[in-house]
C-alpha cells in the first residue's frame, strides 16, 4: 500500500520537463502514488504514457471545461478508457469564473461537454474527476438528474472542493468524494466543511504545479508536498496522522480501483 496518494497532479505539464524523471524517482522512494490528470486529448495521452512508464503513476482522460477547445468525441477515447492504468474520466465539469463576452453560449458548451463525459464514464463504469468553479448548483443539478438513471455507476470526486456544508450534503447524497489541496494549509475557509465531511469520503491532492502548500508557498507545487496537505487534514479532523494517512490512501484506492 502507498504511504500517500496524490489524487490530482498535472505531471505532464511543461513545468516538470526539466526534472520530471528525478521527481518521480523521489516519489517512488517515498512510496507516493500519483494520479496524473488529463485535460484534453493530448494531455490524456501524455498522462497514460507516464502511467505506463512508472508503476506508482495512474492516469485520467477527459476534457477540462475551459482548457479544451475541442468537442468530446467518444470514439477518440474508447481505446484509452480501456487502458489498465486509466482510473477515471476527467478533469471535467463546469468553470463559470471569468466567462467570456458570450457567457450563455460558453455555459451551454461546457454543460454539453460535461454531460457527454458523465455518460461516457457511466458507460465504462469509471469515476469522474469533477472540476467546479462558481457552478456548484449547476453541477449538482446535472449530477442529480443523471443519478436517477445511472444509479451507483455515477460516482467520483469533486476536485479542490470549494463549497459550503449545504453543498457538501448534496454531493454526499450522490455518493461523491471530496479532495482538498494546498489552500487548506494557509486559509481557514475550508475548516468547517472538512470537519463536517466524513473522513471516509475525503481524498488528498496537490493540483501540482499549482497552489503549493505551506511551508512551500511561492514554489512550484509537486506531489512530494502531499504530506503537508494530509498533515493539515489530520489536524483539522483532530485525528492521528498515521491513521488519517491510511484512511485517505484507502479512500483513493477504493474510488479509483487502484491495484
Amino acid at each position: 500500500m502507498f504511504e500517500y496518494i496524490d489524487t490530482h497532479a498535472h505531471l505532464e505539464m511543461s513545468d516538470f520537463d526539466k526534472d520530471r524523471g528525478e521527481l518521480i524517482k523521489k516519489l517512488q522512494k517515498e512510496n507516493i502514488g500519483v494520479v496524473v490528470i488529463g485535460v484534453d486529448k493530448k494531455t490524456s495521452l501524455e498522462a497514460i504514457a507516464l502511467a505506463d512508464k512508472y508503476e506508482n503513476l495512474f492516469a485520467t482522460i477527459g476534457y477540462h471545461p475551459k482548457d479544451s477547445k475541442e468537442d468530446f468525441e467518444e470514439s477518440q477515447f474508447e481505446d484509452l478508457i480501456k487502458h489498465p492504468k486509466v482510473v477515471a474520466v476527467g478533469e471535467c465539469g463546469l468553470e463559470f469564473f471569468r466567462l467570456g463576452s458570450d457567457s450563455e453560449k460558453e455555459k451551454e458548451k461546457q454543460i454539453n461537454l460535461f454531460k457527454q463525459q458523465i455518460d461516457f464514464a457511466v458507460q465504462y463504469e469509471k469515476p469522474l474527476v469533477v472540476h467546479c468553479r462558481e457552478a456548484h448548483h449547476e453541477v449538482l443539478k446535472i449530477l442529480e438528474e443523471k443519478k436517477i438513471s445511472a444509479g451507483d455507476k455515477l460516482r467520483g470526486v469533486i476536485h479542490f472542493f470549494s463549497g459550503d456544508i449545504d453543498i457538501a450534503k448534496r454531493y454526499l447524497d450522490l455518493g461523491f468524494y471530496f479532495s482538498f489541496g494546498g489552500v487548506i494549509t494557509f486559509a481557514d475557509d475550508y475548516n468547517e466543511v472538512i470537519k463536517f465531511i466524513p473522513i471516509e469520503r475525503i481524498i488528498s491532492e496537490t493540483d501540482s504545479p499549482f497552489v503549493a502548500p505551506v511551508p512551500h508557498r511561492g514554489q512550484r507545487n509537486n506531489p512530494l508536498f502531499i504530506k503537508e496537505i494530509v498533515k493539515k487534514i489530520a489536524e483539522i479532523k483532530q485525528g492521528e496522522i498515521g491513521n488519517v494517512k491510511k484512511i485517505l490512501v484507502r479512500n483513493a484506492i477504493n474510488l479509483f480501483s487502484i491495484t
